[in-house]
């Protein structure tokens, strides 16, 4: 039998078996987003595909595989920071044998056979998205099935709470027309910030989720730079609205109280201040308990249902009470031209800090599926626009409404709650009053849930990334716990926080006005002097100017009026 002889007749075929050899990336394609990880690689297909025997000629022994030549990296390599995971956490593979919550994470770092060194343009028509495994124990991120009416839910409690009541104590200085313009043009300032957020979320070209405001900010500034920016502020809008959350939940229960024994004329003794915070941060740690965000959808419908319903009910009572004798509507500005300037700014700083919520944006997005075909942006935006339609329709009436109803009269420690209690609490029915003060404590319960998610997020984020595994049961009822009453402990040592809302309102613009516009310039890189770059430069300039106006203001208003530092003695 003659010998087969290749198609040009050369050197004949030896017996040999002939196989594709292992190929092997350049360095610098090691890390492209083309060779991420993608859940696509881990399914039964091809895990039948790559094992299947391969086929064998007549007459020679000649192999050919069917096996596609693997790519693979240097061992060096394979654990690297560098490797395609979240932005500011470094990829963490369990060890062997290790208890996974998700069926395609894999105890060792694969790369995509399918893909060779020329795979990088295949980048966007696969659109792999590139996953972190720790990400499927973290609070955030563990369930990714949330949809359009979940962002609503989350979104809107986040978005609107007791800082909303203090809307018309600006309107005490800034008048009616500056007091209407400010409001509008900082909701269409915030609006449009939100708008950037939520088509920053993921990258269509890299595949990369940013699940949390820090990893935005490492991947837009650098790591450094980005904890900077916008650590202390993340941070201190999490715990910090946590704490004033007890403080607003046991000040309301208290009065709860005293409403609805003056109505039954009965005889118990009320408890203490910081007996009430106590009971009310028992009830926030039980309910913390909650695994993840999306477990909370329902906890965050009824703190929505409880904003809009208190605000609306305030107003309306205001109102409908009519104004108060005497009521003033000149604007309040006494003392130096100095004085006045910071107490402007001050207002402002009221007005800023009624936003809030867009350091959680990315994190409700991040519970959202995505796809190419069906990228989490719309169902966010979605949700986002029907929850801030609603917020408008609380926010303009309260701020209008309520400087109508009390004018230069209204308090400025607590605002329309305080002042609906002053003034119309022998007009007013004991059961209206009681339910006003009802939703307040529920929604209060409500949004501290959300608000404390990234700080458990990063509490269990150490836990995960230090030992490899998610974080037991019982460590988790421990840390959250531990936050819950530390809270406690803050707002009994530090009850006069509500009178900071100036200063508050300054440390927060950066995360709420300016941080989106500066990554949004930093990441889609528009055109240089095209009026897109323009334009968000300049929002970008007058809010940092504006936010270090506003701290100065604040801590000069605090020096200027004087305030009641009470520690440990809530009243």
């Amino acid at each position: 039998m003659r010998d087969r002889t290749d198609h040009a007749g050369s050197n004949p075929i030896t017996p040999s078996s002939v196989r594709s050899p292992p190929s092997s990336a350049l360095s610098s394609q090691l890390h492209s987003p083309s060779l991420s990880r993608s859940p696509l690689l881990h399914s039964p297909e091809h895990e039948q595909s790559t094992t299947k025997a391969t086929k064998q000629k007549t007459g020679q022994k000649i192999t050919f595989s069917h096996t596609p030549p693997v790519v693979s990296a240097p061992p060096s390599q394979m654990h690297t920071p560098m490797v395609p995971g979240t932005p500011d956490r470094p990829v963490t593979m369990p060890p062997s044998g290790a208890r996974t919550p998700m069926a395609y994470i894999r105890s060792r770092n694969l790369t995509p056979r399918f893909l060779t060194p020329l795979g990088s343009p295949l980048r966007k028509a696969l659109h792999l998205t590139k996953l972190d495994p720790t990400d499927a124990w973290l609070p955030i991120t563990e369930s990714r099935n949330g949809n359009a009416y979940y962002a609503a839910f989350h979104t809107l409690c986040s978005g609107i709470g007791i800082q909303a009541l203090v809307l018309p104590v600006a309107f005490t200085v800034l008048g009616w027309a500056w007091g209407v313009i400010a409001l509008t043009l900082a909701f269409i300032w915030q609006l449009y910030t939100l708008y950037l957020l939520v088509n920053l979320h993921e990258s269509s070209e890299t595949g990369v989720r940013y699940s949390r405001y820090m990893q935005l900010a490492n991947a837009a500034f650098g790591e450094r730079l980005g904890k900077m920016l916008a650590l202390f502020p993340i941070m201190y809008l999490s715990a910090g609205t946590c704490m004033a959350l007890l403080i607003i939940g046991g000040s309301t229960s208290k009065i709860f109280f005293q409403v609805v024994c003056a109505a039954n004329e009965c005889k118990a003794e009320t408890l203490t201040t910081v007996e009430w915070y106590l009971v009310f941060t028992c009830g926030a740690v039980l309910l913390s308990q909650l695994p993840n965000l999306n477990s909370i959808a329902g906890i965050s419908l009824v703190g929505a249902i409880t904003a809009v319903g208190y605000c609306t009910l305030i107003w309306i009572i205001s109102v409908s009470e009519g104004r108060l004798p005497n009521v003033s509507y000149n604007p309040v500005r006494v003392g130096s031209d100095v004085s006045k300037v910071f107490d402007v700014l001050n207002a402002l700083g009221i007005i800023s800090f009624a936003f809030r919520g867009h350091n959680l944006i990315l994190e409700i997005q991040a519970t959202m599926p995505s796809s190419e075909k069906h990228p989490s942006t719309v169902p966010m935006w979605k949700g986002v626009k029907v929850s801030y339609t609603i917020i408008a329709m609380c926010l303009f009436p309260l701020a209008i409404g309520g400087y109508w109803a009390y004018g230069q009269m209204i308090p400025p420690s607590g605002g329309m709650l305080t002042a609906l209690f002053a003034y119309h609490s022998q007009d007013v029915a004991k059961s209206v009053l009681a339910l006003t003060s009802m939703l307040v404590i529920i929604n209060a319960l409500s949004s501290f849930q959300i608000y404390a998610m990234p700080v458990f997020d990063e509490m269990e984020s150490v836990y995960v990334v230090r030992f490899k595994k998610p974080c037991p049961w019982w460590l988790r009822v421990i840390m959250r716990s531990f936050f819950g009453f530390f809270c406690f402990f803050l707002a009994v040592a530090i009850p006069f926080l509500a009178s900071l809302a100036g200063l508050v309102g300054g440390v927060a613009l950066p995360v709420t006005l300016v941080y989106p516009c500066l990554m949004w310039l930093k990441v889609k890189k528009p055109k240089v002097y095209s009026p897109i770059w323009w334009f968000n430069w300049v929002l970008v300039a007058v809010g940092m100017v504006l936010s270090g106006l506003l701290i100065a203001a604040g801590v000069y208003v605090i020096i200027d009026n004087g305030i009641k530092f009470n520690f440990f003695e809530p009243e």
